[in-house]
């Protein structure tokens, strides 16, 4: 797909970038591409101080949405829908990947988009970036999705990808910079006191300090998701959009990483949009829930409800719950 980045060259592995410089993709089957050939370094190097990562930190989530007359959740926080979607169709062909799917998200909401494999869960995260084709209406803020410009649109929603493939060997201080370009002036611009302060706010809140002179090429997996949550939160959108963002992590990883997304979510006037494959983090962490099938959302509203032996029966014709508590079983045992 076509690079909307102007002269950034793509980094997601997965084909679906990850928002890097800040430049989110959108509209039609663009993808937004990453910063490889990006100017690097721009104006002061950020504080290398700052904390350890959150990884103890509770999410917090606002208030358990319900569900709505047209099966959409309901907007939570100000009653302001900062993600809206309707009637969200994607096809390849004669191929339906998502079938009408319609929901949204409000202030405090951390929406989980869960359902077996080819749900359709990535697709939907594709098509409000702007990465996969689509009819129906998408709105952010009120705005059609498509009538944004990708640097104007970078500035209220970020996302991030489950695989970054790295070639170059950028520090982790090059690589959250980035999350800055959304509100740089031009590729060649400095950067202001504004874009420092949130560099290092986005540091030190992931405790990425001790790392910022290292080659990204040198992490771990957990450290590099880490990093791009960094540029993420540097980038200061209002909605992040989540393809399974703890996906091959260790279990250590996955705490710290939706621990930090959950502490971020805090502040009003955000929310959070992800794809996840395990359903233990969707119940712990989520509000609402979308649980889809075949490209259809068969449930969704709070996520204990949408989540229900009942449901979750249907999707993955398996007793799920019963599943969860032989697993869990083994480690009550002594």
């Amino acid at each position: 797909m076509a690079s909307r980045g102007g002269d950034m060259a793509s980094k997601g592995g997965d084909g679906m970038a990850s928002n890097g410089g800040g430049m989110a993709s959108k509209g039609g089957g663009d993808m937004t591409s990453q910063g490889d050939d990006m100017a690097s370094k721009g104006g002061g190097m950020a504080s290398k101080g700052g904390g350890m990562a959150k990884g103890d930190m509770a999410s917090k989530g606002g208030g358990m949405a319900n569900k709505g007359g047209d099966g959409m959740a309901s907007k939570g926080g100000d009653g302001m829908a900062m993600l809206s979607v309707k009637g969200l169709t994607v096809r390849y062909g004669d191929l339906v990947i998502v079938d009408d799917v319609s929901f949204s998200v409000g202030s405090g909401q951390w929406l989980m988009i869960v359902g077996p494999n080819g749900a359709g869960k990535s697709t939907i995260i594709g098509a409000v970036s702007g990465g996969a084709p689509y009819s129906g209406q998408i709105e952010c803020m009120g705005r059609d999705v498509k009538s944004y410009k990708p640097q104007d649109f970078a500035k209220i929603a970020g996302v991030l990808s489950q695989r970054h493939s790295v070639s170059y060997p950028f520090t982790v201080a090059e690589i959250v910079r980035l999350g800055r370009y959304a509100h740089s002036k031009g590729v060649f611009s400095g950067g202001s006191d504004a874009d420092e302060e949130a560099v290092a706010r986005a540091i030190e809140f992931t405790g990425m300090a001790p790392f910022l002179d290292q080659s990204v090429l040198t992490l771990s997996g957990g450290e590099l998701q880490r990093a791009f949550l960094a540029q993420l939160f540097a980038q200061e959108p209002k909605l992040l959009i989540l393809d399974e963002p703890t996906n091959y992590l260790d279990l250590v990883y996955q705490k710290q990483v939706f621990a930090l997304i959950g502490e971020w979510l805090k502040t009003p006037g955000r929310a959070v949009v992800s794809v996840v494959h395990d359903l233990s983090l969707a119940r712990k962490y989520g509000t609402d829930a979308l649980l889809l099938h075949l490209g259809k959302a068969v449930a969704q509203g709070a996520a204990r409800e949408t989540l229900s032996p009942e449901n979750l029966g249907h999707v993955y014709s398996m007793d799920v719950f019963a599943w969860m508590r032989a697993m869990l079983g083994q480690w009550q045992e002594t």
